[in-house]
C-alpha cells in the first residue's frame, strides 16, 4: 500500500512536472500575455514619431521597432494591425521619400529588410524594388570604398565590415531577408560566411563578445545584437549550409553562459559580466528573444531553457510603463575602451531600441511554428 501511494504520488509530481516544462513558454498570467504586450507596444509605435539617423533617415532602431511590430502583427494575424503599418509606410515611397536611407554604411542598408517584409506579406513588388538594392549594395563594392574596403571585398566579405559586434545584426536581417524575398542563396550564404568570421575573431571563451576587438567590455546591447544575428541566421539559414554547425555552436555557447550570467530577478546587466552593473531592458530583451526561438526552434533543450527564458520575460514585463514604453534602455552607445564609460550611459524610456526586442518576444512567442 505504502509503495502504491509513493507511486501515485510520483507519478503526480511528474505529470506536474511535465506540464509545466511543456508549458512554459505557453501560458501566462494576466498583464504577462505576449499578446497584450504586443498589441500595448504596436500601439505605441504608431502613435510614436520617426526617429532619425543623423537627422536624415529613418533609424535602424525604428527599422527594428516596425520589424517586430509587423512579425507579431503576422503571427497573430491581425490584419487591421499589418493596414495600419503599411499605412504608417506609405509615405515613404512619397512624401518622406527623402527618409530613405542611403545604402554606405551597416546601420543604414539594413533598412531594407522592412520593405522585403511587407513583401512577402502583401506580394506588393514596390515594397521589393525598394528593399532589394539594400541587400545587394552591402556587397557591391562602390567606386569610392577605401583601401580597407576593398580589403574585405577581395576577402569575399561585405565591404562594410568592421568587426563590431552589432554587425551581425544589421548584415544578417537584410541578407536573411533578401533570400526569403528571393530564394537566392547567395544572399543568406555569403551572411553566414560573414558571421563565422565575425565568431572566429570576436566570441571569448565565455561565449560573449567584446564591443569590438579594442574595446574588452561585454557590453549588454552589444552581446544582444550578436544574439538576435545569430538567431535570425539559423532561422532561415539551410540546413545543408556548410556553416551553420559553426554558428549552432557558437550560438549554443552563447546561451549557456548566458543563463549562468542572468541575475535572480530574471535580467541581464548593462555589463554582462558585471553584476553590480545595472539591469538593462535592451539587452536582456535580445538575449531573451534568442532563448526563447531557441527552445521553439528545438535548438536548445525545452527543460533547461524554457524556465531561463520565462523568469527573463516575467522580469522584462514588468519594465514597460503604462504608457507602452520600456524603461532602462541604455542610451545608443559607441565604442570606447573605458569601463566606467559603460557604467555612466544615460538610461532613456521608450527609445526604440528597447521597444524593439521586446517585441521580438511577442513575436517570438506567438508565431505558429
Amino acid at each position: 500500500m505504502k509503495m502504491k501511494i509513493i507511486g501515485v504520488i510520483f507519478f503526480t509530481l511528474f505529470v506536474q512536472f511535465t506540464a509545466i516544462a511543456g508549458s512554459g513558454l505557453n501560458k501566462f498570467p494576466d498583464g504577462f500575455r505576449p499578446e497584450q504586450v504586443g498589441d500595448k507596444l504596436s500601439k505605441r509605435f504608431l502613435e510614436s514619431k520617426h526617429m532619425l539617423h543623423d537627422g536624415k533617415w529613418i533609424h535602424y532602431a525604428e527599422v527594428c521597432t516596425w520589424y517586430g511590430a509587423l512579425k507579431y502583427a503576422e503571427a497573430v494575424g491581425d490584419k487591421a494591425l499589418i493596414r495600419q503599418l503599411q499605412d504608417r509606410f506609405e509615405p515613404l515611397f512619397t512624401t518622406e521619400k527623402q527618409l530613405q536611407p542611403i545604402m554606405n554604411h551597416v546601420d543604414l542598408n539594413m533598412f531594407g529588410c522592412l520593405p522585403l517584409q511587407f513583401y512577402q506579406i502583401t506580394g506588393d513588388k514596390r515594397y521589393f524594388d525598394l528593399g532589394m538594392p539594400y541587400a545587394d549594395t552591402q556587397w557591391q563594392l562602390p567606386a569610392d570604398a577605401t583601401d580597407s574596403e576593398k580589403e574585405w571585398a577581395d576577402k569575399g566579405y561585405s565591404w562594410q565590415t568592421r568587426l563590431w559586434i552589432d554587425d551581425m545584426f544589421m548584415i544578417t536581417i537584410i541578407q536573411s531577408q533578401a533570400y526569403k524575398a528571393t530564394g537566392n542563396r547567395e544572399y543568406i550564404d555569403r551572411a553566414a560566411r560573414e558571421m563565422v568570421f565575425y565568431l572566429d575573431e570576436l566570441q571569448k571563451d565565455n561565449g560573449l563578445f567584446y564591443h569590438a576587438p579594442d574595446t574588452p567590455f561585454y557590453w549588454g546591447r552589444g552581446n544582444g545584437w550578436m544574439a538576435a544575428g545569430m538567431t535570425e541566421l539559423l532561422r532561415y539559414l539551410p540546413a545543408d549550409n556548410p556553416d551553420r554547425p559553426r554558428i549552432l555552436e557558437g550560438y549554443k555557447l552563447m546561451m549557456e553562459n548566458l543563463k549562468n550570467y542572468q541575475d535572480k530577478n530574471g535580467m541581464w546587466h548593462q555589463l554582462v559580466d558585471a553584476p553590480d552593473c545595472w539591469p538593462e531592458t535592451s539587452g536582456s530583451a535580445m538575449f531573451t528573444y534568442a532563448m526563447i526561438t531557441g527552445v521553439r526552434m528545438g535548438w536548445l533543450d525545452k527543460k533547461e531553457y524554457a524556465p531561463v527564458a520565462r523568469n527573463a520575460w516575467m522580469a522584462l514585463v514588468p519594465y514597460i510603463n503604462e504608457d507602452g514604453d520600456v524603461t532602462e534602455v541604455c542610451i545608443g552607445t559607441n565604442k570606447k575602451d573605458d569601463r566606467q564609460y559603460y557604467y555612466d550611459r544615460p538610461r532613456i524610456v521608450g527609445d526604440y531600441h528597447g521597444q524593439a526586442p521586446v517585441l521580438w518576444c511577442v513575436f517570438a512567442l506567438t508565431e505558429k511554428l
